[in-house]
């Protein structure tokens, strides 16, 4: 089945593309799971689960990363599993909420190349075997930014969503994030430009952008209202915005036979 990383410069849109996506997908009748990767995790307020601020990520579970790797969160230089048991979490820890399964898993920061820490054994062990054996649809919305790629995580997905905003950071940044992609081996990417207003973005995002653009978020007032009430963004208005963008999406991975 698919796996969909979406990536971008922080604020750009990436959680709301990995909502509507994974939304559309769930309706569509495929099992889907989204997983929260984001150090700042909001998938859960824009799919709509009820308490999202109740969310424990895989990532503080102390307890549970112990039991799995043997040794404390935060242990550096210390013995631990570098393979630890990972394949019943999926099940274990995702919540279900309007056909979507929403694995939170946070984020964890090393320090350096040769860093490691149990916590983030555990999610890099995590991510890669529901990258190379689920038969769900995975939706991965990414830590924001490039730190992922380079320890290679998601080398793995059939398919990389870049989202991009009409300025020059957002570009210069989805431009960063391309190279390193494929430095780890990824092939097909893409771009996504977010919070479009008019013509002049289309063409600002296009000019600058350097990927190709394959679909659209249009600028909507009612997505900020949704966004700002705390509630699920995959509203029948919304989707029928971005239609689009999931068509181009579907198409691009059935013309890679997925």
């Amino acid at each position: 089945m698919m796996k969909i990383a979406v990536s971008g410069k922080g604020g750009t849109g990436k959680t709301t593309v990995s909502a509507l996506l994974s939304s559309a997908f769930a309706e569509a009748g495929r099992n889907v799971i989204a997983i929260d990767a984001d150090s700042n995790a909001n998938l859960a307020y824009y799919l709509g689960v009820e308490h999202p601020e109740d969310i424990v990520p895989l990532s503080d579970m102390e307890q549970e990363i112990e039991e799995r790797t043997g040794a404390k969160k935060g242990s550096y230089g210390a013995l631990f599993k570098m393979n630890p048991k990972v394949d019943d979490l999926p099940e274990k820890y995702s919540i279900e909420v309007n056909g979507v399964k929403l694995l939170t898993m946070g984020s964890v920061t090393v320090g350096g190349t040769g860093c490691v820490c149990p916590e983030y054994v555990l999610m890099k062990n995590l991510v890669s075997h529901m990258l190379l054996n689920s038969n769900e649809t995975l939706i991965l919305d990414m830590e924001a930014g490039l730190e992922h790629f380079g320890r290679g995580v998601t080398a793995s997905v059939d398919l990389l969503l870049v989202v991009v905003n009409a300025d020059r950071v957002s570009t210069v940044t989805a431009g960063r994030i391309e190279k390193l992609a494929r430095d780890i081996g990824i092939k097909n990417i893409y771009g996504v430009g977010s919070r479009v207003k008019n013509d002049e973005d289309r063409d600002y995002i296009n000019n600058n952008t350097g990927i190709e653009i394959v679909g659209y978020v249009p600028y909507s007032a009612e997505l900020e209202r949704l966004q700002k009430e705390d509630k699920s963004i995959c509203s029948s208005e919304i989707r029928q915005d971005t239609a689009g963008l999931v068509q181009a999406v579907d198409s691009i991975l059935h013309s890679m036979q997925i």
